[in-house]
């Protein structure tokens, strides 16, 4: 979303704040990046326990709110085509296909911003850096984690040179390095004399590791390394930073929500929240558990769904348990039987509700902004817990 130079200048003007800027990197993979359709945002009151999220969330016309003292600089693209887009925090900051424009999504980075506004500790920038479909054991591979160890497959199939390793994570320090070198060219309310402090680092990243089983054979501690790898990530990026108890929040992957169904995505989240528990990182690291905000309902009817897709894949291709299994149904017949399975399997008011809270794929928690949102409230009261601790 983009606004007047004249109302961009006019919001830092109105912001009197003799405190250093707080800044916050906002780094991931596809959901970090966010992809909640603004349109599913309404859904978040439809739940009573969720009506006071949507007020905080809204401005007084009733609108998502515009941020009056959060500005954003989001790092993203596909393949080589990164950009920046950057502005006062608005909706649209989620993924996008063009870097420099309002991609019509959320991520966690709208309410946790709101959240940092609210707090009050003086002006905010959130630096976003997050790409669709990168691990962590090769693409963000930060430098304490060693050399990436190429697989068998790997030199069979020519795949993850040593000269990309780590490509991602050298994207994300550089924008942030840059940024943080002028912050004013994307935060007008930057004061030189107060300076800013390095408020917080929030994770959020994890499918395509726990999906990779090149890297991670088949075993009982097969995600082990992964805990090793964030591990050497929060080492390190405190180091390229110069902020060595910078508060480092992990969100845990929470897909699927309490029933997953895979004993490898339960072994994950476990990685993932480990280094948390070490304790060089007691009061400074915490692994934020994203299951709980998982919408149970809506993960219910999207199973549903993909009942409706596989009986759809059956019928085309002749499954020998689908009523097509002698392949005697005309193109019509397949579409007819198809619409009456989903009518027995969907109620009506089930495929209304999916509509207006869901957007996208289980992958990406369903695109349902009331996760997203509960998401990056959560990441900021991690974060602030943090900050007091040290404090």
């Amino acid at each position: 979303m983009r606004y007047p130079l004249l109302v961009w200048f006019g919001l830092a003007a109105a912001i009197a704040s003799a405190k250093p800027l707080q800044v916050y990197i906002l780094v991931g993979q596809s959901n970090m990046e966010g992809h909640a359709k603004v349109e599913t945002i309404d859904y978040i009151g439809e739940d009573p326990a969720t009506a006071p999220l949507l007020k905080r969330m809204l401005g007084p016309d009733g609108k998502p709110a515009l941020a009056k003292n959060v500005w954003i600089t989001y790092l993203t693209g596909i393949g080589d085509k990164n950009g920046e887009g950057f502005g006062p925090l608005s909706t649209g900051y989620g993924s996008r296909q063009d870097p420099t424009k309002d991609g019509g999504k959320i991520g966690p980075e709208y309410t946790f911003g709101l959240a940092m506004e609210r707090a009050g500790k003086g002006p905010v920038l959130l630096i976003k850096a997050a790409w669709g479909g990168k691990s962590l054991n090769y693409d963000f591979r930060s430098p304490g984690a060693g050399p990436y160890p190429r697989t068998a497959r790997d030199l069979e199939t020519d795949k993850h040179p040593l000269a990309d390793s780590g490509h991602y994570y050298r994207l994300m320090m550089a924008h942030a390095k840059q940024v943080l070198a002028n912050p004013g060219r994307v935060c007008p309310a930057y004061d030189p004399k107060e300076g800013y402090e390095l408020a917080g680092f929030i994770w959020l990243q994890g499918f395509n590791d726990m999906v990779d089983g090149n890297f991670y054979p088949k075993g009982p501690t097969r995600f082990a390394p992964y805990s090793d790898y964030l591990a050497a990530l929060i080492r390190d990026v405190r180091k390229d930073l110069g902020a060595p108890k910078m508060p480092f929040v992990i969100g845990v992957m929470g897909v699927g929500g309490k029933d997953p169904r895979s004993d490898d995505n339960l072994a994950f989240r476990e990685a993932m929240a480990a280094p948390a528990s070490l304790a060089e990182f007691k009061g400074n690291v915490i692994a934020v558990r994203t299951a709980p905000f998982w919408d149970e309902k809506l993960g219910a009817i999207q199973d549903k769904k993909d009942k409706v897709r596989q009986m759809a894949f059956e019928l085309k291709n002749k499954g020998k348990r689908s009523a097509n299994a002698d392949g005697k149904m005309t193109e019509a017949q397949q579409k007819a039987y198809l619409k009456d399975y989903e009518a027995k399997l969907i109620s009506a008011d089930e495929a209304a509700m999916l509509k207006r809270g869901a957007s996208n794929g289980g992958y990406h928690y369903l695109g349902c902004a009331k996760t997203f949102a509960l998401m990056g409230e959560a990441f900021a009261e991690a974060n602030l817990q943090m900050r007091a601790g040290q404090k």
